[in-house]
């Protein structure tokens, strides 16, 4: 900032030592007010080096000027200083803008979060409010039942009797038997010593239901099913 203050004494010393002289470097006055807008942009604040060396360039040619005359001489570090000082003036535009960018984008960052924040207490709330109510149903659901008499499962049949058209996967698909097609196969094994082709099957046959059957045998048959239904 004492530069930027400097660098507008100097803009203003140029300005009186202009209407006193005759003939003034061309390109004094546009290195003078160039450095004064710098000044006024944070110049001094973003860039100090390449301001500095700005202030450097332009009061070498002030010395030329008014300590050894040297007018020429002068004006060739005057346009330096202005060359500079075009640079320097895109160079700031450059980084306010990213600047202003970068606020830009932590500004839509805080705001996301914070709906992210609203969105999961919201969430949690409504988890609370669900768990509430299916509790509540729960316990509603449990005293209504303690009030109706307790209805009898039929015991799953052990046997079934063969219909005309059926095949074991039907068999195997109904609700009292697996109420899976796929496990037609623990029917066919249990029941070989009456099925010789599971495509063909009569009308009236009685098959054993297996009812005690592992996990792994179960795989084991849905594994025959896919097989068979390949070919």
């Amino acid at each position: 900032m004492r530069r930027g203050r400097q660098a507008v004494c100097i803009y203003l010393m140029s300005a009186v030592l202009a209407a006193c002289s005759a003939q003034v470097p061309s390109w004094r006055s546009k290195a003078a007010s160039c450095v004064e807008e710098l000044g006024r942009q944070e110049a001094p604040s973003l860039f100090p080096l390449e301001y500095h060396s700005l202030l450097d360039t332009y009061e070498h040619g002030e010395a030329l000027y008014h300590v050894r005359k040297d007018d020429k001489g002068a004006d060739e570090y005057y346009l330096l200083a202005f060359q500079k000082g075009e640079l320097l003036q895109s160079e700031v535009k450059r980084k306010k803008k990213q600047q202003a960018a970068e606020k830009q984008r932590l500004i839509a960052e805080m705001a996301a979060k914070a709906e992210e924040e609203r969105l999961m207490r919201a969430a949690a709330e409504a988890e609370i409010r669900l768990q509430a109510q299916q509790l509540s149903a729960a316990v509603e659901a449990a005293q209504t039942a303690q009030k109706k008499p307790k209805k009898t499962v039929p015991p799953l049949p052990a046997s079934y009797t063969v219909r005309r058209g059926e095949t074991l996967p039907q068999i195997s698909a109904r609700s009292e038997i697996y109420n899976d097609a796929s496990l037609w196969p623990l029917i066919f094994r249990a029941n070989r010593d009456q099925i010789r082709d599971p495509k063909r099957l009569w009308p009236g046959q009685v098959f054993a239901i297996p009812r005690n059957f592992s996990r792994s045998e179960a795989d084991e048959a849905r594994r025959y099913s896919i097989k068979n239904s390949q070919k």
